[in-house]
């Protein structure tokens, strides 16, 4: 495959896009350095392996592994940059269908994405997402006693793996995909601002509460756990109801308690979306469906010359 470099990627290490020659379309270019005394690196082995059996709509497509001797589209963090104040509502809503559409899709085949954030969600012209960047992903189905707790950026990572758990399972990415949710809607991250575990448990802890063994158990037997300054649950705001009972749902400390991505598809939150879109085929994007489309968001990256109504969405925090 011969490809015409549209946007290199800035570092080696990150995706960039490109033009195929072949036939003109657009895709994402990831490329990684190679390290001359260790040869290909390990997670871009695993990445690759996982990708090549995995044929979905909202799931990067590995198109091919080209080699040389040097050294899509949007993503999403991209995309909110430019709607500063949170998305329009109804964006997030096609956003967040896409995003538990493609974790059900590789958590039914026992896939773990492991590092979800907003730099790993690609986003299309048409607003069709794609998970991507498989680098941390991990089969279930490969023996093993336990998993690294050393996974998921900081922001994203949810606070059993702060606390040390390494017996994490797909509760884990729908933490990420519930910050992911929160981040679009109230256009600021949901738990910023700080490099430290401590610190990111701290942050968690003044929204959630403090866990204790009536409402996790076990949780006091975790490595980083340590019983402090005791907060009480802070309510969402500004958030319609099934909206906040879904972020809530998502949002559970108790990694048992968090809702999958398969029961997330069917919460009253999606319930405005046309009905034939629960049943589509693997490979089918929503946007086949008549009547799923993006509405204009405040500033248009993709037009930016249009003239445009304000989102809907007030942009005070969620908390």
């Amino acid at each position: 495959i011969q490809t015409s470099p549209a946007r290199p990627p800035p570092d080696p290490s990150t995706t960039g896009s490109t033009l195929c020659r072949i036939n003109g379309q657009l895709v994402a270019l990831k490329v990684i350095r190679m390290k001359t005394e260790e040869g290909v690196p390990f997670t871009a082995i695993r990445e690759a392996s996982l990708l090549k059996g995995l044929k979905h709509a909202n799931i990067v497509l590995l198109h091919d592994i080209i080699h040389t001797r040097d050294s899509l589209t949007f993503h999403l963090a991209q995309y909110m940059t430019q709607h500063p104040g949170g998305l329009h509502s109804h964006n997030v809503r096609i956003f967040m269908f896409q995003l538990l559409r493609g974790l059900c899709y590789i958590h039914s085949r026992r896939i773990l994405h492991r590092d979800l954030k907003p730099q790993n969600l690609l986003i299309s012209y048409l607003g069709e997402l794609k998970l991507a960047d498989f680098g941390l992903a991990r089969s279930k189905s490969i023996p093993s006693q336990t998993f690294s707790s050393e996974v998921v950026t900081l922001w994203y990572r949810p606070p059993d793996v702060l606390l040390g758990s390494t017996d994490y399972s797909t509760a884990l990415d729908m933490w990420g995909a519930g910050c992911i949710f929160i981040e679009m809607l109230q256009g600021a991250p949901a738990f910023p601002g700080v490099t430290d575990v401590f610190e990111q448990l701290q942050k968690i802890w003044t929204v959630l509460g403090v866990p204790s063994e009536d409402n996790w158990p076990g949780v006091s037997l975790l490595p980083n756990y340590k019983p402090g300054e005791v907060y009480s649950p802070k309510q969402f705001r500004a958030l319609p109801y099934k909206t906040e009972d879904l972020v809530q749902r998502m949002l559970k400390g108790f990694p048992a308690d968090r809702i999958s991505a398969q029961d997330s598809l069917q919460h009253p939150y999606f319930s405005t979306l046309p009905p034939p879109i629960m049943h589509l085929r693997d490979t089918v994007s929503v946007f086949k469906v008549p009547g799923v489309h993006l509405e204009t968001e405040v500033r248009d990256i993709f037009n930016p010359g249009r003239r445009v109504r304000p989102s809907l969405l007030p942009a005070a925090k969620c908390w």
